[in-house]
């Protein structure tokens, strides 16, 4: 999702820098804004008791995140943290359903917006549960590719190897160790540490 910023301005949205790796708000918190990157990069996360880490998204520049509990009065399901330093944009959810009455077109912009995000939490839900790590790493990676609208040639991924553990629930060693055999089985090229797919 994404509104002019000219827009959020005019409305009173005001513009807050995170330093890196600081929560923005935490899980069970409960959702009073608007949230859309202007520089940096965010994720949202859960971390279970042992401390490990599950990243839902990462959202860079121009992107929003957290939306969903602002329109059905629950707590934030996961936290958002800086992935690096940013600078973000926040709106009130009382502000921004003004600003969507007099805007209706961004109505269906958030209607498309959460239809896309709960066809692609059911298509990770599916590939996410399988056994297998090559399984659940070559369904991101065409997840990722499609979004990028990409369907010939190799694309860069730009995410590191524990962001994608940590995406797919896997230990790090496990995606090293299961990239290293697609490589050899030429489903992704590895250059200079980089991976394309």
């Amino acid at each position: 999702m994404h509104i002019d910023i000219n827009l959020l301005i005019t409305y009173g949205a005001v513009a807050r820098k995170y330093k890196k790796n600081e929560f923005i708000f935490y899980e069970a918190e409960a959702c009073r804004f608007y949230h859309q990157v202007l520089e940096g990069k965010v994720k949202m996360c859960c971390y279970n008791d042992e401390g490990r880490v599950f990243i839902q998204g990462l959202f860079g520049p121009g992107e929003s995140f957290g939306e969903p509990p602002l329109f059905i009065k629950e707590p934030y399901p996961a936290c958002a943290q800086a992935e690096s330093d940013c600078i973000i944009y926040k709106l009130s959810k009382d502000t921004l359903f003004k600003l969507m009455e007099e805007y209706p077109e961004l109505q269906m912009t958030f209607i498309t917006n959460f239809a896309k995000k709960i066809y692609e939490k059911a298509y990770t839900n599916k590939t996410i549960i399988s056994p297998h790590p090559d399984v659940r790493i070559t369904g991101f990676l065409t997840r990722f590719k499609k979004d990028k609208k990409n369907t010939s040639g190799r694309v860069l991924i730009p995410y590191t190897r524990q962001q994608l553990a940590d995406f797919l629930g896997l230990r790090v060693e496990t995606v090293i160790r299961t990239l290293i055999k697609m490589e050899e089985e030429n489903i992704v090229e590895i250059r200079k540490h980089k991976l394309y797919y």
